[in-house]
């Protein structure tokens, strides 16, 4: 245990840039999370990779300049003295196994969403942690978001009165094969996007569900042969407000929430994803509409995350707040079997994105990848 935490705390002692270690080298990751340290290169470094692709040894390795391990060799890399945290962007079905991993070898975690797959793995990672004092934090770039954050801080600020109705979509034509479709590596489009959608109801309104119901279809294309296509849910929140959203995988490109108070309702175009502009329209009295331009969405959570660890603060969004939402995922699948509502337990969560968390960088532009398809056309 001592070792563990003594080399937890090497990162705050002895460097003024955390190392970090990324593992998974899929399209996401080669697309914004590598270009993303040229953006948080004030307290942020590459110093390591793991794949399990040669090409992307080879490749990779020499275009960012860093020691490219294979997923037999993690233990080396977290032995290195170079890497002080690692990013987790693996398919979900291992997002557990290797944030505990790195947590016992004394790495701070920053692993991507969901965090895990059901609840006793949230609590092994989140207890790893805390055990090898380390620092877990879940990949959410929308809580250092502008647009996003200024949709909260309007509610904060009571501009639409109360708030009542939260409304979404998100979806997108699929290319199979995908580990988004893949059952066994933890896929379908509730626990990828989903996932977002729940995280906005909850922190817009600030508050968690007690209520949960859904349908999912499956319809006859071949993409969707292990997991669903669509799913269509409600929310029922404290206090009489209700969410609802719309995910599929086999649909038009859509991006979208809107939330209507008692006084006005605000909307947000573009809400989720981590390229393109952003449409912000707010409706009170009149109409205020504001465009805001591309932005890097993935630098600000990795000097978040590196600024925290260097300083020694609690982080938001915390291995918590992966939890809040990986319950709620599950029981919505659970209703979508059973064709019942389900109910959630009382959860009490402390911490919520404030604007405070707010942080600009310029859009990236990332080389080809290699051997790494993007999700859907375009």
């Amino acid at each position: 245990m001592a070792a563990r935490k003594q080399a937890g705390t090497r990162a705050r002692k002895t460097s003024r840039k955390i190392g970090y270690a990324v593992v998974g080298l899929g399209h996401f990751a080669q697309d914004a999370i590598l270009p993303a340290f040229k953006n948080a290169k004030k307290n942020s470094r590459l110093v390591a990779l793991v794949s399990g692709d040669p090409k992307k040894h080879r490749v990779l390795g020499k275009r960012h300049k860093v020691p490219v391990y294979g997923y037999d060799q993690l233990d080396e890399c977290l032995a290195s003295p170079e890497v002080d945290a690692v990013y987790i962007a693996l398919p979900n079905s291992l997002h557990a196994e290797y944030a505990v991993r790195a947590a016992r070898a004394g790495a701070h975690v920053l692993c991507e969403k969901p965090l895990a797959l059901d609840e006793q793995q949230c609590l092994d990672m989140i207890r790893a942690a805390e055990d090898s004092d380390v620092k877990l934090m879940t990949a959410y770039r929308l809580h250092f978001e502008s647009a996003n954050l200024a949709a909260m801080e309007a509610v904060r600020k009571g501009k639409i009165g109360e708030p009542r109705i939260f409304s979404s979509s998100f979806s997108f034509q699929i290319q199979a094969p995908n580990i988004r479709v893949d059952a066994e590596k933890g896929g379908g489009v509730a626990w990828d996007i989903g996932v977002y959608c729940v995280n906005a109801a909850r922190y817009l309104f600030r508050s968690e569900p007690e209520e949960v119901f859904a349908f999912r279809v499956k319809g006859k294309d071949a993409r969707f042969a292990d997991t669903e296509e669509a799913v269509s849910a409600v929310l029922r929140f404290p206090d009489d407000r209700l969410a609802s959203f719309n995910v599929s995988f086999g649909a038009a490109s859509t991006s979208t929430y809107q939330l209507v108070g008692t006084k006005g309702s605000l909307r947000l175009d573009n809400a989720y994803d981590y390229k393109g502009k952003m449409v912000f329209e707010l409706q009170t009295k009149g109409t205020k509409k504001r465009t805001l331009p591309a932005r890097d969405q993935i630098a600000p959570e990795i000097s978040y995350f590196s600024d925290c660890i260097l300083n020694d603060r609690e982080v938001e969004p915390s291995g918590w707040e992966g939890l809040a939402d990986v319950r709620i995922i599950r029981a919505l699948y659970e209703s979508a079997d059973s064709g019942r509502p389900v109910r959630l337990e009382p959860f009490e969560k402390r911490q919520r994105p404030t604007q405070e968390q707010e942080q600009r960088r310029p859009p990236v532009q990332p080389p080809e990848p290699v051997n790494a398809a993007p999700p859907m056309d375009g």
